[in-house]
Order: structure tokens, then C-alpha cells, then sequence
């Protein structure tokens, strides 16, 4: 067993930065961060592993297009992670169910789950993880924060809606009970570019995620428009940094990946 706990530590060593991203209530658009967040930060040409610890809504492999890639072991017994593109490496319970199979796990074996994506995965050397967390503050972020002893930043996600902001603003009070950093908040939905006149429609409402983010003392990191080429690149398994060039949807995301690390790089 002690022979176990230096394997695990060496693994998780290799990996220099680990990011949660995470919101207070579901359909917040958090995966489609998490994935394009990844992306962005591999297309700047960093190793990028993407974790999808949303145990009973895996949606992570669906997005990147490898849904129907099994998960394999190497001769360690690690799992091997599914390589996106050359630098991007994503695990996801998604591939070792089948497509309508539901996870009825309780707690306990949802954290032997993610002890075993965090410490029995050959992620080899990462500059980041991304770990995509389910909506809420319970057992799986806190299994991630106390499986890796730390992370080193949070994005947290929210619309500009009230109801958003109110449950956003409870996993940020998780991130400072955890000590955890929070990396700032990102805003989705945001506003919606009228394709006649190019007149911006704030859809559900204006400023909320400036406000929570003054509210838990960070800041507002971007605001990403409403835009229906977001679900339709999503559904088909296509990342926005990737093939979304030249658009305002790329320089949004590549922002956001130079917010995150800025902000890591200043890490103390």
C-alpha cells in the first residue's frame, strides 16, 4: 500500500496545474467551458488533460467527438487516456459505460471513481488539467480537492440570471472553505448578436456576472454571447478554439485561457 501512495503522489506531481470548473446549478453551459477552456489551452501549445468527474451527467466525451473510444489499461494497469489531438487527453466515465447506461453510484463509490481518474491514469506530463465537476458542492469537487491535497484554481460559471449568481455565489463560499483559489468567474449566455443589425439583446438580464464576481472579491473573466453554434459544435464533437477560427466565439475562449494562466502563473 505505501508503495501505492508513492506511485500516486509521483503521478499526480507530473501534473503542474490542476483547474476545476464548476457552477452552482446545472445548464449553465459549464462542460462547454471545461472543454473549450482545454482547447484553448492545448491550441496555445501546453499538454492538456480534460477530467470528467460529472458522474451521473458525463458529457465531456460527447463534446470532443470520442464517446465510442473505450478505455484502455497499459501493462502498469493505468488507465490509458484518449487522445483527442497530439497534446489533449480526456477520461470520462462516459467511455467505460454504454451511451444509456445511468451511474446509480452512492458517495463512496463515486470517490473511489475519481481517486482512481486522479491517481490511476497515466496522464504522463501535463502543464493543466481541466477537471470538470458536476453542478453543486457536493461529493464529487470536494473528493477532487481532497484526493489531490490542492487544487490550484477555479473557474466558476454562471449565467447572468439571479438564480445562477445565488448558486454560483454558494460554490464560491465552497472554494474559500476548501482554501481554494478562485480563478475568477466566467459569464455564458451572455448576450445574444442580433444577425440583422448587430445590436447586442441581453436575453436574461445584464451585469450579474460582474456582480458576482465583486461579490466573492475576483473577477468577471469573460462574458461568452449566446450563439447557437456553440450546441451544434458541441452535439458533433467539435471544439470551438478548433473549429470556430476567426470568430468572436475563438477570441473568447483564447481569453480565457490567457486569463487562467496569467493568473496561474501568479499563483502563490
Amino acid at each position: 500500500m505505501e508503495q501505492n501512495n508513492v506511485n500516486s503522489k509521483s503521478h499526480l506531481s507530473r501534473i503542474k496545474n490542476k483547474i476545476l470548473v464548476l457552477s452552482g446549478k446545472g445548464g449553465v453551459g459549464k462542460s462547454t467551458v471545461a472543454v473549450n477552456l482545454a482547447a484553448a489551452l492545448a491550441e496555445e501549445g501546453y499538454n492538456v488533460g480534460i477530467m470528467d468527474v460529472d458522474i451521473h451527467g458525463p458529457n465531456v466525451a460527447k463534446m470532443l467527438g470520442v464517446q465510442d473510444k473505450p478505455l484502455e489499461l497499459n501493462e502498469d494497469d493505468l488507465v490509458i487516456p484518449i487522445q483527442v489531438y497530439h497534446n489533449l487527453k480526456a477520461v470520462s466515465i462516459a467511455n467505460f459505460i454504454a451511451p444509456d447506461q445511468p451511474v446509480i453510484w452512492r458517495g463512496p463509490l463515486k470517490q473511489k471513481a475519481i481517486d482512481q481518474f486522479l491517481n490511476g491514469v497515466a496522464w504522463g506530463d501535463l502543464d493543466y488539467l481541466v477537471i470538470d465537476c458536476p453542478p453543486g458542492t457536493g461529493d464529487e469537487p470536494l473528493s477532487v480537492i481532497q484526493i489531490a491535497g490542492k487544487v490550484d484554481g477555479a473557474v466558476l460559471v454562471t449565467t447572468p440570471q439571479e438564480v445562477s449568481q445565488m448558486d454560483a455565489k454558494r460554490a464560491g463560499v465552497f472554494l474559500n472553505a476548501t482554501n481554494s483559489k478562485l480563478l475568477g468567474v466566467v459569464e455564458n449566455m451572455s448576450y445574444f448578436v442580433c444577425p440583422k443589425c448587430g445590436e447586442r439583446l441581453y436575453m436574461y438580464g445584464q451585469g450579474g456576472g460582474e456582480k458576482l464576481a465583486e461579490e466573492l472579491s475576483s473577477d468577471l473573466l469573460v462574458q461568452i454571447p449566446q450563439d447557437p453554434e456553440i450546441v451544434k459544435l458541441g452535439d458533433s464533437g467539435k471544439t470551438i478554439p478548433t473549429h470556430k477560427r476567426n470568430s468572436i466565439l475563438e477570441d473568447t475562449f483564447k481569453d480565457l485561457a490567457k486569463e487562467v494562466m496569467e493568473r496561474l502563473d501568479n499563483k502563490e
